[in-house]
C-alpha cells in the first residue's frame, strides 16, 4: 500500500502546478510563497533547539496557541515552526506577535519533499494536530529517531472506517507516532484498532484558552453593536445562513433592534450569502469597521478570518453552523469560554462529548427547526442570565488539560 501512495502522490506532485495555479487565480494560494510547498522556504532556520508544529488549518493552529505560548517562555527553546496547508492559517498565524514563531506551507507530500524538509528544518520534536496524518513525513521523522507526537489526537467514526479498509497500512503508519494525546475516549479507542500504541487521553485542549486574548475591535462598531439585541451565527455553511435569516425576520417582529452577526466558514461565499439574505428582504452590511454601519443594518456579515472571538465578546447567544448540515459541526469552546450560550443543530458527531458536556451544565441547545430556534432564542435574548461561573470551570479544566499536555511534551524534549 505504501508503493501505491507514492505513485499516487507524485502524481498529484506532477500534477499541482496546474492545481497551484488555479488555486492562485481563486485566490486560495500565496502568490510569494506558495513555492514553500515545494521546499523553496522563505525563512531561515536558527541554530538551535526547534519545535516544529503541524495542523492543517486555522481551528488546529488556534487550539494549539496556549502550548506556543508556553514555550515561546523557555530559553532552550530556539524556534518554533508553526506549518499549516491554507492560506487563510497563513493570515491568522500573521496577527499573533511571537518571537519565536515562523510559519511556512507544509510540502507536498513526497519522500524527495519531506527528506529535504526535514534536512533543512532538522526539528528536535514534531507535534501533529488533530488529524494530520501523512505517511512519507511520519516515515522519515521515525528514520530520523525525531520524536513524534499526534497532539489532540481526533478520528471521525467517517475516517476511522476508510483508515480499516486498509489495517495492514494503517497500523504501519500509526504505529510511526511515538505519543497520541486524544482528544476525546472514542478516538482513543478508534486510533487503537488503528495500531497507535502509546495512547492518553487527558481531555480536548480546545478547553484550554490563550494567556493573552487580543481582541481589537472599533469603538464605533462595539457602541453600534452594544445598542441592539444582538445574538450571532458562526461558521456557517451553505443552506444555513438562509435558516438564520428566516429566523431573524421571525425573531424582528418582536425585538425592533435585533441584530444578527454572520460569521461563515468559508468567506468566499460571502456575496452569495448576501443575495440569499437580499432575497429574504434583510439588510446587510460588511464587516468594514471604517464604514458607519446603517441603523436599520439587519444582517452583519463578517467577510474576513480571525474576528471570531471579537464578535463571541460582544454576544451571549452563538449558534455554530456545520450542524444543520451533515457536517459534523464545529467545536463549541471559544463561544463557550467567552460565556455564550451555544445552538446547534442535531448533526454534531465530531465534538459529540463536548456538547454532552455543555449540555449537561445548560449552556447548549439543540435546533433542528426555525420554530425552534426561535423560540429558544427568544427565550435566552429576554434572559439576564450571565455565564459568568461557567467560563471560569471551562478555564479551570482547559488549564488542567494544558499542564497534562506539556508535561507529557516535556518528557520527549528532555
Amino acid at each position: 500500500m505504501l508503493i501505491i501512495y507514492r505513485i499516487l502522490i507524485n502524481i498529484a506532485y506532477f500534477l499541482s502546478p496546474l492545481i497551484i495555479i488555479l488555486r492562485l487565480i481563486r485566490k486560495k494560494e500565496d502568490p510569494k510563497r506558495y513555492k514553500e510547498k515545494f521546499c523553496f522556504f522563505t525563512k531561515k532556520k536558527i541554530k538551535g533547539k526547534l519545535i516544529w508544529i503541524h495542523g492543517a488549518s486555522v481551528g488546529e493552529f488556534q487550539s494549539v496557541v496556549p502550548i506556543i505560548e508556553k514555550y515561546e517562555k523557555k530559553k532552550n527553546i530556539t524556534q518554533i515552526l508553526i506549518t499549516s496547508n491554507t492560506l487563510s492559517s497563513s493570515k491568522v498565524i500573521s496577527n499573533y506577535k511571537f518571537k519565536k514563531v515562523v510559519h511556512q506551507f507544509f510540502p507536498i507530500d513526497t519522500n524527495f519533499n519531506t527528506l529535504n524538509f526535514l534536512s533543512y528544518w532538522q526539528p528536535s520534536l514534531s507535534l501533529f494536530v488533530d488529524s494530520e496524518i501523512w505517511p512519507n513525513m511520519l516515515l522519515n521523522l521515525k528514520k530520523r529517531k525525531i520524536p513524534t507526537i499526534l497532539l489532540n489526537a481526533r478520528i471521525t467514526l467517517k475516517s476511522f472506517e476508510r483508515w480499516r479498509k486498509f489495517k495492514n497500512f494503517s497500523n504501519f503508519i500509526f504505529s510511526k507516532f511515538d505519543l497520541c494525546l486524544c482528544s476525546s475516549l472514542k478516538s482513543k479507542i478508534y486510533l487503537k484498532k488503528l495500531g497507535a500504541k502509546n495512547l492518553k487521553y487527558f481531555g480536548n485542549l480546545k478547553f484550554s484558552q490563550s494567556e493573552f486574548e487580543n481582541i481589537e475591535i472599533k469603538q464605533n462598531l462595539k457602541k453600534f453593536i452594544e445598542r441592539k439585541k444582538v445574538w450571532c451565527a458562526s461558521s456557517t455553511h451553505d443552506d444555513e445562513e438562509s435558516f438564520i435569516g428566516i429566523v431573524h425576520k421571525k425573531l424582528k417582529n418582536k425585538y425592533k433592534n435585533l441584530l444578527t452577526i454572520i460569521i461563515p466558514r468559508h468567506i468566499n461565499r460571502i456575496n452569495s450569502i448576501k443575495f440569499q439574505l437580499n432575497k429574504l428582504g434583510l439588510k446587510t452590511h460588511f464587516n468594514e469597521p471604517a464604514k458607519k454601519v446603517p441603523i436599520d443594518t439587519d444582517i452583519y456579515l463578517v467577510n474576513s478570518y480571525g474576528q471570531t472571538k471579537t464578535f463571541f465578546s460582544l454576544c451571549k447567544n452563538v449558534f455554530l453552523g456545520g450542524s444543520l448540515i451533515r457536517h459534523g459541526g464545529q467545536n463549541p469552546l471559544e463561544a463557550a469560554r467567552y460565556g455564550c450560550n451555544i445552538l446547534h443543530g442535531p448533526n454534531v458527531s465530531n465534538f459529540q462529548e463536548i456538547y454532552s458536556y455543555l449540555n449537561s451544565q445548560k449552556i447548549s441547545f439543540v435546533v433542528s427547526t426555525e420554530n425552534r430556534m426561535y423560540k429558544i432564542l427568544d427565550k435566552l435574548l429576554s434572559s439576564t442570565n450571565n455565564q459568568r461561573n461557567i467560563k471560569k470551570k471551562l478555564n479551570n479544566v482547559g488549564q488542567q488539560i494544558l499542564k497534562n499536555y506539556l508535561k507529557e511534551i516535556d518528557n520527549f524534549l528532555k
